[in-house]
């Protein structure tokens, strides 16, 4: 029997066979740079909205914080990437969304796109307070706030002195990054503040009061700590401008208060002779600056005072938080019989 040769393999089964293997390689190597590119690296229960990246932070120490807050499934993953993209870390407070691969994570992070925070200010006392405030919601520390707000050359630079300090604050709700520097908040509340005095001709109303803004602020402070009633906030801004005008001495607790520090104090009348110059008991004209944050109501209370001829008022004593106002001695004294009066029918009498 003839020695017969095997039939060679049909040409077209090889090349079917070629283009299999070629397509489950290109089908491999398309997952795999899915999977690089786009395979979800934030768990989809992510539970964390905001991670902190601090100023100087390596990739070492970007890649623990995502860790710690349970931001990546897959650190070497997110590392590949890091590395395919340049990322070496940025500062900042970041937005993460879940579901996010590798990929949009670094490119998210490298973009310095930052979710700002929100930080309240309404009526804080001292620069420290409003320090402490700050503090909780940006990366510097209350000591680096207090230290700039203690810097007198600094303050001089933006026309500012200790006791004017506070007169810089508006009350508002302000959004900022949260690596913002103690110098650039200030920058963003000095900005702030020449806004506010631009608007609805507040500087042009100031002056024709015969103040400056910084006085205006120092009534409108003495204002706020007197009552929380917006109505009357005009008509008692005008007892105080009638005053100044008139030569008297103010005359207002609140600045005993602060002459003080005594914050919670009732009996304010063994105060009256400390010797400060904001005791206004004491000493004639304003202050030397706010006696605390005013708000913007109290603000525009001054500049729109109310014109009368009051130079006396006194709590109304039955809870509502309002006043009594006179125009002399003799009547203010009534008032005051009605103050007492409405006590004793509370159960508070003196």
């Amino acid at each position: 029997m003839e020695n017969q040769q095997p039939e060679p393999a049909p040409k077209n089964s090889k090349i079917k066979t070629l283009l299999l293997v070629v397509l489950v390689a290109a089908t491999v190597a398309a997952y795999l740079a899915w999977s690089f590119v786009y395979k979800p690296n934030v768990p989809a229960s992510l539970t964390k909205k905001h991670v902190l990246i601090p100023t100087g932070a390596t990739l070492d120490q970007v890649v623990d914080s995502l860790k710690a807050g349970g931001f990546v499934l897959d650190e070497n993953s997110f590392r590949s990437m890091a590395e395919r993209l340049s990322y070496k870390g940025r500062a900042g407070r970041f937005e993460i969304k879940p579901g996010m691969s590798s990929y949009h994570l670094v490119k998210h992070l490298r973009s310095g796109e930052q979710a700002p925070v929100r930080i309240v200010l309404v009526n804080e006392r001292l620069p420290e307070d409003i320090a402490a405030k700050v503090a909780k919601s940006i990366e510097p520390d209350s000591l680096a706030l207090v230290t700039l707000l203690n810097d007198t050359t600094y303050l001089d630079s933006i026309g500012l002195t200790p006791a004017t300090l506070l007169s810089v604050f508006i009350p508002n709700t302000y959004e900022v990054y949260w690596n913002t520097t103690p110098r650039k908040f200030m920058e963003r509340m000095k900005k702030e503040h020449d806004r506010f005095w631009e608007t609805d001709g507040r500087k042009a109303k100031a002056t024709a009061l015969g103040l400056t803004p910084e006085q205006v602020y120092t009534v409108a402070s003495i204002v706020e700590r007197e009552t929380n009633d917006k109505g009357e906030k005009p008509r008692l801004a005008g007892v105080y401008l009638n005053r100044v005008e008139q030569g008297w001495r103010l005359d207002a607790d609140p600045t005993l208060v602060f002459a003080s520090r005594d914050w919670e104090a009732r009996d304010l009348a063994k105060y009256k002779t400390l010797d400060s110059p904001y005791n206004t008991y004491m000493y004639t004209g304003l202050p030397p600056g706010p006696i605390s944050m005013a708000s913007i109501p109290s603000l525009d209370a001054v500049l729109n005072r109310e014109k009368h001829n009051y130079m006396f008022f006194v709590a109304k004593g039955d809870g509502s938080g309002t006043h009594m106002f006179a125009e002399t001695y003799d009547a203010h004294k009534v008032n005051i019989e009605i103050y007492k009066r409405n006590l004793i029918q509370r159960g508070l009498g003196l």
